[in-house]
């Protein structure tokens, strides 16, 4: 008997050794196997990007939304693919390129997802929906991109692009991911934070077949997606379509305030370009080739731009002299043509006519007597004297700063002053015989068309301004009207100025943009270029009671400011003041572009 119990327990610890070696047995063989299964049920991070705000303008037309597009992760140890070919006529991609997309996605990490694909537009994913079940382990993630319902505004609105490294190293706030859209420039770039929204994200199980199998936790670690704000623009979407339209084919630009509030009706640079050039995933290469264009499409000639104002100045020192007592409304002087180049004839002249006649050598004697008022004996002393109540006065305009406008990047312009001819000179070594083309709004002096837009807005006042503006509302909320800045002139001598405007309209050199229906009053420049034809410049305002709009064009190497300049600016005035054009006979003129062959 002992022996049979003896036998029993070594059958009994030898079947007990068997079970124990064949599991070990099973999970050295298969442990492997268990660890890709746990794998392949992963957890993945996904972010749900908001809409951006939407850019409307004063009349709540769009002129930004979202539209979608899609982006594709890939995971390297889940993915599996039967049909390669089907693959790479999917994405649109070789198979080196599939290669290298994979290789790098590995040195990343063979479990977490990299791209694979950016920006896929609604209709090329709608065309694939289907066949994303035979790529094992990619995944796609929705990601609204700009979409600009008309082509206009571009240098304004600015562009969104991935954000760079530098940004990215730069963010304190650890908002922004590689692969990010971010604003760039313009409105875009200065109302990042109203705009871009506050990413959301959820947390979702994927099987070994990349299927989605549900939420992590039932989605309580999950964060709401929270969408940007919208911004309401002061600009008036239709105008601006007929300012670039006149601009087509042209060098230059146009910038209409409203004289009220500051608030800008339309401002175009030309040549333009079309805003959804950059954005989807060709916006590396059509900015690329935007760059490379010499007739620099990109560049903002509103805002960047400076020019000799030209005759145009010729207002701002009749009101210098004016305000100083230098003129009277009734003085008249008998005017030769000896001092400086001049179209006016010779004879006698009031300040109107020579404001309408726009006499050169009028404003020549006018800004002597402004320099040189014998506060000195020493006639470069007095020079400088002068120039430094002069550069005040000019200041006072607006002229010499960026007149706080910070949507985008703005050039100051120049109002030369006395330090700046001391560097060149040396201190006390220049007088008024080296400065005297500032007479005519030429030489050093510099000026933006946003300035002379301003500039135009302040005569319609006859005498005050608001700082230009260009957003009205953030997400409904009214944005802060500026400050009323007023100029110390006083206001009578504007009233004289405006008339003889008007009379430069009606008679003088800008009656090509006259209208019987009506009051336009402006002024024109031609204005000096070393480089080629002449810049055409006007300013100007309508109606003369009670303005509505003031506007500023500068047209380059196109001659006479009585043409182009004032041409194009009475059309968008009547535009902008009776909704459509009467004189289709100037809209041709315009859009035809010859004004330098034609003769008067």
């Amino acid at each position: 008997m002992s022996g049979d119990k003896s036998l029993i327990f070594k059958i009994l610890l030898l079947l007990i050794s068997l079970i124990i070696l064949s599991r070990l047995f099973y999970l050295q063989i298969y442990e492997d196997k268990y660890h890709e299964l746990s794998e392949n049920n992963t957890v993945h991070l996904e972010s749900i990007y908001p809409s951006r705000g939407i850019i409307s303008d004063r009349n709540d037309t769009v002129i930004v939304e979202n539209k979608p597009t899609y982006d594709f992760y890939i995971i390297p140890k889940q993915f599996r693919v039967k049909d390669t070919l089907e693959l790479l006529r999917s994405f649109s991609i070789s198979k080196e390129e599939l290669i290298n997309k994979l290789n790098v996605a590995k040195r990343y990490s063979i479990h977490r997802p990299s791209i694979f694909y950016k920006e896929m537009d609604h209709s090329d994913f709608a065309s694939i929906q289907s066949k994303l079940y035979n790529f094992k382990g990619i995944f796609h993630s929705p990601k609204p991109t700009r979409f600009y319902r008309s082509p206009i505004l571009p240098h304004v609105l600015g562009y969104v692009s991935e954000i760079g490294p530098t940004q990215l190293n730069s963010d304190s706030t650890n908002y922004y991911l590689q692969g990010d859209l971010i604003g760039m420039s313009g409105i875009e770039k200065t109302y990042e934070k109203d705009l871009r929204g506050i990413k959301g994200y959820k947390l979702k199980l994927y099987d070994v077949n990349g299927i989605s199998v549900g939420s992590f936790n039932d989605g309580n670690d999950d964060r709401i997606v929270s969408n940007g704000k919208n911004i309401k623009l002061s600009v008036d979407s239709q105008l601006q379509l007929y300012v670039e339209r006149l601009l087509e084919g042209k060098i230059g630009s146009v910038v209409a305030i409203e004289p009220s509030s500051g608030q800008i009706l339309a401002i175009a640079s030309s040549p333009s370009y079309d805003p959804n050039l950059l954005s989807g995933r060709n916006y590396s290469k059509n900015f690329l080739n935007l760059q490379k264009d010499t007739l620099k499409p990109i560049y903002n000639r509103a805002l960047m731009a400076t020019y000799p104002p030209g005759s145009m100045f010729k207002l701002l020192q009749s009101l210098i002299g004016l305000e100083k007592q230098l003129i009277n409304y009734d003085d008249e002087i008998y005017i030769n043509l000896n001092n400086i180049g001049d179209l006016a004839p010779e004879g006698m002249y009031d300040l109107s006519k020579a404001i309408v006649k726009s006499s050169n050598n009028y404003f020549f004697k006018l800004f002597r007597n402004i320099i040189n008022q014998n506060k000195n004996l020493n006639t470069y002393v007095d020079s400088r004297i002068g120039l430094e109540e002069w550069s005040k006065y000019v200041k006072m305009f607006g002229l010499g700063s960026n007149l706080n406008f910070t949507t985008s990047s703005v050039s100051k312009g120049f109002v030369p002053s006395p330090t700046y001819y001391n560097s060149y000179y040396g201190i006390n070594r220049w007088k008024f015989s080296n400065i005297y083309s500032l007479s005519i709004g030429q030489g050093e002096l510099l000026v933006t068309p946003l300035q002379m837009a301003n500039f135009a807005a302040i005569m319609a006042n006859r005498g005050y301004y608001y700082n230009p503006n260009i957003v009205l509302e953030i997400d409904e909320k009214k944005i802060a009207q500026p400050n009323l800045i007023d100029i110390d002139i006083d206001e009578k001598h504007f009233e004289y100025v405006v008339d003889a405007m008007e009379e430069v309209v009606n008679s003088g050199s800008a009656r090509r943009a006259y209208s019987k229906d009506l009051i336009l009053c402006g002024k024109t420049s031609t204005v000096q270029n070393p480089f080629g034809y002449d810049h055409s410049g006007f300013i100007g305002f309508a109606p003369k009671s009670n303005p509505k709009i003031a506007i500023a064009a500068y047209i380059e190497n196109s001659g006479w400011g009585g043409r182009a300049a004032a041409s194009i600016s009475s059309l968008v005035v009547e535009k902008y003041i009776f909704g459509d054009i009467k004189r289709k006979w100037l809209e041709t003129y315009v859009l035809n572009g010859d004004f330098i062959d034609e003769e008067d």
